[in-house]
């Protein structure tokens, strides 16, 4: 008996299309990675550059840009 192969079934059933006519994917408005980088930097500057406080200069910067991104 021969062994089924799974793959060519799925393929012979569902054909992968991909057409260069798909609708755009529209992004979230909000900051990017850099920015929020750069936000977190600053941030960082301000508290007198204290280490081991990363985390939180990173989550305070999302959170002023993304609330400034939010209002336009």
């Amino acid at each position: 008996m021969k062994p089924k192969n799974h793959s060519a079934d799925i393929d012979a059933k569902e054909p992968h299309v991909v057409s260069s006519e798909q609708a755009p994917v529209e992004m979230p408005a909000g900051p990017t990675h850099d920015e929020i980088r750069q936000r977190a930097y600053e941030i960082h500057c301000e508290r007198g550059y204290a280490h081991g406080q990363d985390l939180e200069d990173w989550l305070q910067a999302e959170r002023e840009l993304n609330a400034k991104s939010a209002i336009g």
